[in-house]
C-alpha cells in the first residue's frame, strides 16, 4: 500500500444481489462502492450538492484504473480507505482501496476534474477545495463513517 495517509471513506456490507453467476461481486458493484467513496471524498473536500448548485462547476473522472486482488462474497463488510496522490490546479487523482478486514480486496485509481457544467471546460478548484484536498493528502482523516 502506499505510505501516504487515507481516510475512510465507505464502510459497508455487500449484498447478495451485487453477486454474479460465478458466486462472487460483479465488477459493476465494485465501481458502484468505489464512485460512493469518491463522492464522500469530494464532500470531505467541500464538493458538496450545494456547492454544484450554487456554482454550475461539477467533477468528471478522466482516467481510472482498477484492480482486482481477491474475491468478495454476499455478507462481507468492506471498507474503502482513500489516499489523495496529487493535487493539481484542476485536477485530483486518489487511490481508493477496498478491504476485507485486513486484506486488500481491490483498488481504484481515479484521475478527475473540475470543470465548468454549462461550458464542460476545465476549471480551477476554489482555492478552500484545493487546500482541502491537500490537507487530505497530508493527514489521515479522522472521520467515522456509519456502516450501510
Amino acid at each position: 500500500m502506499n505510505e501516504q495517509p487515507s481516510t475512510v471513506t465507505y464502510r459497508g456490507v455487500i449484498y447478495s444481489r451485487y453477486i454474479d453467476h460465478m458466486g462472487h461481486m460483479n465488477v459493476q458493484y465494485y465501481v458502484h462502492l468505489f464512485d460512493q467513496a469518491t463522492w464522500v471524498l469530494f464532500d470531505m473536500a467541500g464538493l458538496t450538492g450545494s456547492y454544484f448548485s450554487a456554482t454550475g462547476c461539477g467533477m468528471a473522472a478522466l482516467e481510472q484504473h482498477l484492480s482486482y486482488k481477491r474475491e468478495v462474497f454476499a455478507g462481507t463488510i468492506v471498507t474503502i480507505a482513500t489516499q489523495v496522490l496529487d493535487v493539481g490546479n484542476k485536477t485530483v487523482r486518489f487511490l481508493h482501496t477496498m478491504r476485507d478486514g485486513e486484506k486488500d480486496v481491490a483498488s481504484s485509481e481515479i484521475l478527475g476534474t473540475h470543470f465548468n457544467r454549462p461550458t464542460h471546460k476545465s476549471v480551477p478548484f476554489p482555492l478552500a477545495v484545493h487546500t482541502a484536498f491537500r490537507k487530505l493528502q497530508t493527514t489521515s482523516g479522522t472521520e467515522s463513517l456509519p456502516s450501510g
